[in-house]
């Protein structure tokens, strides 16, 4: 027999925890090109690139704290940053998702699932994506 306790923790957990899978599992749907049910970094990039593009409105090839619109911290631009000029090139705004993917993928088998993503450092890659 099945006690309301049971019941509740079931729903809290679902509750919780819902969200966070799914998505990152519409993530994975969105951005698996190759329908494998994960991502690889090429997928990745490319999802980034278009993204970049998208957020670079006066088409000058960099992004700007403005521009990043909170993607990252003004620590983690500077530190993304190596000419300091205050901006991301598209080359080094994928060399930031490079390191991302790799923090998230600690099996190191090139490739994310939707647990790998649902990570905190999934989640921080998912923020350059989206």
């Amino acid at each position: 027999m099945i006690s309301r306790r049971s019941v509740a923790l079931a729903l809290t957990f679902a509750v919780l925890s819902g969200p966070a899978w799914s998505a990152s599992g519409g993530a994975v749907k969105m951005f698996d090109t190759d329908n494998d049910g994960t991502l690889d970094l090429a997928e990745v990039k490319k999802a980034a690139a278009a993204l970049f593009a998208k957020l670079d409105p006066d088409h000058d090839g960099t992004l700007d704290a403005r521009e990043l619109r909170g993607r990252l911290t003004a620590k983690e631009l500077a530190a993304a940053d190596p000419d300091h000029d205050g901006t991301l090139t598209l080359d080094e705004y994928l060399a930031v998702v490079e390191q991302r993917f790799n923090a998230a993928n600690p099996d190191k088998d090139g490739t994310l699932d939707a647990k790998e993503l649902n990570s905190r450092a999934g989640r921080a890659l998912l923020r350059l994506l989206r």
